[in-house]
């Protein structure tokens, strides 16, 4: 009764943060009364999201409370899974991967980093540096299932792999989506919170929102027109809109004319690339095609937005480059209202060197030993993983680090990855949950909760919709005992690096950080060490990055400017404006232009020809993003796991009377690939031809501990991909557009 009592009489607290579980970045309020989450609410001060919350902001209740999220490390020692201490689990790792890296090289240790890294700066950050230590060409991530193409393009034509343009939607008169859907995601690449609200106010001012999708959205639901797509044909459409905007004499250029090379090269590229050829591909007419490209044309204020459906496909670079094109030749791009560039406070490549020149990007540097796909922005495409276990020979992969990833689930051909890696001799990972993937794992070190942990967003701030700045302090303290995320990270590195174990790495950070400031920093980096010397880890990166910044107080020289400590101090965050042009100043290229014709893409359209005269399947396999679903590890909270059953496969009504099926019937939805029994939901929202399943399901594997989960498992998308397709040029896997078909149980 008295223990009741002190509990009720605690007083309640609010504490300020960033939503860390997707793109939208949302401020949030977690009202707590010692360690117990009363409630957790939008931040209606916040600078950047004014209060909007969806239901995965919620669950970082559920999370945070997760009987099933891992607290210690655990050793596999007959099958099973043990509790240990820390000391004993970085013994483990120090008795067993230097000498599997003396043996065999570092080639034969793989490393994959999942999605959940870019939302916390301590896996973002030092999980890069644990792979330099490493050296290994095998490094992998999330970003060759997903955006590769559009980090590709744009580093091709801006000289930065994440200079990717956004569109301004407060000033926008003409939004036009092609493959997304942030009405669901709230931005993807695009770090738009409270989509519906911001979309409403360019319909007051009126303003128009196009979609276009296989799949009439929630986001084509409140748009103006929506117009079928045939999964994966985006291509066909973008090269007919280019080529009417140069048949019809639509091309301006405008204050871009000066900055821009290749436009002839772009325009005797284009010609053969007629609406009236394009139509049948992409089945949408000729007629519209060319009148989409006059309203991006004629329209002040308009911007074309692609997202994932135009990179999870074969011509995925192709169709992320020529939505650029298209901004570009419209004189869309680097304007109020059109596509622009977010100015990040910290990290960002384009603030940093000399404004409006550079080396560019470079890819192609190592290829993969058995397929030989090019490297990536210093990565090999995913669904090469599999291949480079099972093959024997010199640099074959032997051991596994896996940060934050499930790509049993999440890649393509996942029942062969998980009988990959029980072929490994070592595999060690670092994450929150025993799931399809780190069952597999002889060690699992798990990272702390996201409300025992800093939030600093390192990657979005260069995707949003507005400039701004925000730092989230841990709302409750951890156990002293466990170690966070950079600090596993950088163990790790010290024991690749031969420091052993027992690596003083808070006194090694130092001097890692010393070393990277005499580099920029000469004669004045004592000076700079010294101003940040109070500060470790993430923290002293923050305001080193915030201080050197675009806004930054510059060392002292501009004491009006920004540093870790200001930006602390603003709980609600530091509102830095809304976009500004930024061209040239912004270009890496070392043309010091905008390349808009990069030689690799124009040969790749010799795929375009080739696929022209190939049939196309009659019934074609997409993903669906779920606003209370953005990952597999997120289906274990009950918060987002309750209501409806959503996998389900949906399918056009006329294509479910040609197989036999009813609504909720069982059918078979196989390919060559494999077969998964689906539940069937009719809906007259799919393309006919198309059918539609969510990613990142398929909870019933054995050995997983994900309880929630595993009661409502839904099947796995991806056991119906190939490994064996991608885009040549990203390597991104291909997801979207996969010919299947359909058959009553």
């Amino acid at each position: 009764m008295k223990h009741h009592l002190s509990r009720k009489l605690a007083m309640e607290h609010i504490a300020y943060r960033t939503c860390p579980l997707c793109e939208a970045c949302c401020g949030l309020e977690i009202h707590h009364r010692d360690q117990e989450i009363i409630a957790i609410r939008g931040n209606p001060k916040d600078v950047f999201s004014a209060g909007y919350i969806c239901p995965k902001g919620v669950s970082l209740k559920d999370l945070h409370q997760d009987p099933d999220r891992l607290r210690k490390p655990v050793v596999k020692r007959d099958g099973k899974f043990e509790a240990i201490s820390w000391d004993e689990a970085f013994a483990i790792i120090e008795q067993r991967l230097p000498g599997l890296i003396a043996q065999n090289g570092a080639d034969s240790v793989a490393c994959v980093v999942g999605n959940p890294a870019a939302h916390k700066i301590g896996l973002l950050l030092y999980f890069a540096r644990m792979a330099r230590s490493l050296g290994s060409r095998n490094i992998y991530s999330a970003s060759t299932l997903d955006q590769m193409p559009k980090q590709l393009s744009s580093g091709l034509l801006f000289g930065s792999w994440l200079s990717i343009p956004v569109p301004d939607i407060e000033r926008s008169q003409l939004l036009v989506i092609l493959g997304g859907n942030p009405m669901v995601s709230n931005g993807s690449l695009w770090t738009v919170p409270d989509f519906r609200g911001k979309a409403k106010a360019l319909h007051a001012r009126g303003g128009k929102i196009v979609v276009i999708d296989p799949r009439r959205s929630e986001t084509a639901e409140i748009a103006d027109a929506h117009h079928f797509i045939r999964p994966g044909s985006d291509v066909y459409l973008l090269l007919g809109m280019v080529h009417t905007l140069f048949d019809e004499g639509l091309v301006r250029l405008g204050a871009l004319a000066e900055h821009v090379h290749g436009l002839s090269e772009v325009q005797t590229a284009a010609a053969a690339f007629a609406p009236e050829q394009m139509a049948g591909r992409c089945q949408i007419d000729a007629a519209q095609i060319r009148q989409l490209a006059r309203d991006l044309a004629q329209t002040e204020g308009a911007v074309l937005y692609g997202r994932i459906g135009t990179c999870t496909q074969e011509f995925g670079t192709l169709a992320s480059w020529l939505i650029d094109v298209m901004n570009i030749l419209c004189g869309n791009l680097d304007v109020a209202g059109g596509a622009m560039f977010p100015k990040a406070a910290a990290f960002a490549a384009n603030t940093e060197g000399k404004p409006g020149i550079g080396r560019g990007i470079i890819s192609g540097r190592r290829h993969s030993r058995v397929a030989n796909a090019p490297e990536v922005l210093g990565e090999l495409p995913l669904v090469c993983l599999a291949e480079e276990i099972e093959t024997p020979g010199a640099g074959q992969v032997k051991a596994l680090i896996t940060v934050a990833s499930n790509p049993v689930l999440s890649s393509p051909n996942g029942p062969r990855l998980s009988n990959a890696f029980e072929q490994l001799d070592f595999m060690l990972s670092i994450d929150i949950y025993i799931n399809e993937t780190t069952r597999h794992a002889d060690l699992i070190l798990p990272g702390l909760s996201p409300l025992e942990d800093l939030h600093f967003d390192v990657a979005f701030p260069q995707f949003s919709y507005r400039n701004y700045a925000r730092f989230s302090a841990p709302v409750f303290a951890a156990d002293t005992s466990r170690p966070a995320e950079w600090e596993i990270l950088l163990r790790i590195a010290a024991i690749i690096e031969g420091k052993g174990a027992a690596c003083d790495i808070h006194a090694w950070e130092n001097e890692l950080i010393a070393e990277q400031v005499n580099k920029v920093a000469g004669a004045f980096a004592p000076a700079v060490l010294k101003m940040t010397q109070h500060l470790q880890g993430p923290e002293r990166q923050i305001d080193l990055a915030l201080r050197a910044g675009p806004y930054g107080d510059q060392f002292g020289q501009r004491p009006e400017g920004l540093n870790l400590a200001k930006v602390k101090a603003a709980q609600d965050g530091i509102d830095l404006g809304p976009l500004q042009p930024r061209l040239p100043e912004l270009l890496r290229t070392p043309s010091g232009k905008i390349e808009l014709a990069p030689a690799m893409l124009l040969q790749d359209l010799t795929r375009v020809q080739a696929a022209l005269q190939q049939p196309m399947p009659a019934l074609q396999l997409i993903g669906r993003r779920q606003v209370r679903s953005g990952n597999s590890w997120m289906h274990n909270l009950p918060v987002l796991a309750k209501g409806p059953f959503r996998c389900t496969a949906l399918i056009h009504p006329q294509d479910a009377a040609n197989a036999g099926l009813q609504d909720g019937a069982q059918a078979k939805l196989s390919n060559q690939q494999g077969e998964l029994l689906v539940q069937v939901e009719l809906s007259d929202a799919m393309m006919p031809g198309v059918i539609s399943l969510p990613h990142g399901w398929g909870h019933d594997l054995a050995n997983t501990q994900m309880q929630v989960a595993s009661e409502r498992p839904g099947v796995n998308l991806n056991a119906l991909l190939s490994d064996q397709v991608r885009d040549p040029l990203s390597g991104n896997a291909v997801l979207s557009g996969v010919a299947v078909q359909i058959c009553a149980v």
